[in-house]
């Protein structure tokens, strides 16, 4: 670890992936319609796991069950609950029958469009703040003495430099992160997003994504008990890191839970949802590939010309088109068509007539 100091906390989170990766492989059951009925070799390794090396008794353990009025299992009135425990007889016999699938180029609703393009481009501001807020802490301050660009002069919104903090100031940056974070999670989130809706609250919170870009850039302008070049510290600016962090993860607490939701509500046809979860991903990866990368360019060339806040306020603009783009988005009910067969009732649930 002294010869290589950031291997400790690489390992650390490659062990937490490891146990995860290894949590879905031998122990989660499969839910999808299509494929539930289908064998899993794994999971009766993880039943042999439980019972000789846990001793648990899983003879007794709930399995999935469709919840009632539920407009997913409705669509198979006879559903079964699905569990890895039963035998190849009783699998047989609870087959659901073969469903409708409705085809790839009717998936493309209004709802499905605005929803993907509102969630790729927070995944694309939200992963280039990670990289550029890293990038940032460390950067050297501007010092009047060795000005660069040379003859550079402050003035206005033209500003310039880093926060030059030491890599152990910058943990303690981002363990403040990681405190209002979860605090946040655990005691405003699901009370305030309960009252406000999914739809509404996902709208509100992305509003606070814009204030946050354009401020942060300020915080290297912010008095600090040091002189440059050294790192900046004092009350004043960990009090200003503080109360931007605190914004931005307040934003980020309620719209990422917020735009899963939507888009696995933004399903048009339950036989499609896994489609629709797989357009998700591969657009917020995409995003959150070329967001960094394109920003990263942009904050060297204002560095470069005197105006830290270039990238930041272009990013800024970037959350604002997020914004306008969630004005589109509804929390729709994942069955917006409905193919051959299947009826609405009065009370929204839709079953099948033959």
């Amino acid at each position: 670890m002294t010869k290589w100091p950031y291997a400790l906390p690489n390992l650390m989170s490659a062990c937490f992936l490891l146990i995860s990766a290894l949590g879905v492989i031998f122990f989660l059951e499969e839910t999808s319609e299509l494929c539930k009925h289908k064998p899993d070799p794994t999971l009766h390794i993880g039943r042999w796991i439980q019972r000789h090396i846990f001793r648990r008794d899983i003879s007794m353990d709930p399995s999935y069950n469709a919840i009632p009025g539920d407009e997913y299992a409705s669509l198979e009135i006879q559903m079964t609950p699905t569990s890895a425990h039963r035998t190849t007889a009783s699998r047989d016999e609870e087959s659901p029958k073969v469903k409708r699938t409705l085809p790839f180029k009717r998936i493309w609703t209004r709802n499905l469009l605005n929803t993907m393009l509102a969630h790729g481009l927070l995944a694309m501001h939200l992963g280039t703040f990670n990289s550029l807020w890293y990038i940032f802490l460390s950067a050297p301050r501007f010092n009047p003495n060795d000005p660069h660009p040379p003859g550079f002069h402050p003035h206005g919104l033209r500003f310039t430099g880093g926060l030059a903090l030491p890599p152990p100031q910058i943990g303690l940056a981002l363990a403040i992160l990681g405190v209002i974070g979860i605090s946040l999670q655990l005691l405003i989130y699901p009370n305030l997003s309960q009252r406000l809706g999914t739809a509404l609250s996902y709208r509100i919170f992305l509003a606070l994504f814009p204030l946050t870009y354009f401020l942060t850039p300020f915080l290297s302008i912010i008095p600090s008990s040091d002189a440059p070049p050294h790192g900046v510290s004092g009350a004043p600016i960990w009090l200003s890191i503080t109360v931007v962090l605190f914004i931005q993860v307040l934003a980020r607490t309620f719209a990422l839970p917020c735009t899963a939701i939507l888009v696995n509500n933004c399903s048009p046809h339950p036989s499609v949802l896994g489609t629709v979860h797989g357009l998700g991903q591969s657009m917020s990866s995409l995003t959150r590939t070329l967001g960094p990368i394109t920003f990263g360019w942009v904050f060297g060339k204002g560095l470069d010309a005197g105006l830290v806040g270039l990238a930041w306020w272009i990013l800024a603009g970037v959350a604002v088109v997020g914004c306008l783009a969630a004005q589109g988005v509804r929390d729709g009910d994942g069955h917006e068509i409905l193919l051959e067969g299947e009826v609405r009732g009065k009370s929204g649930v839709v079953t099948r007539s033959d």
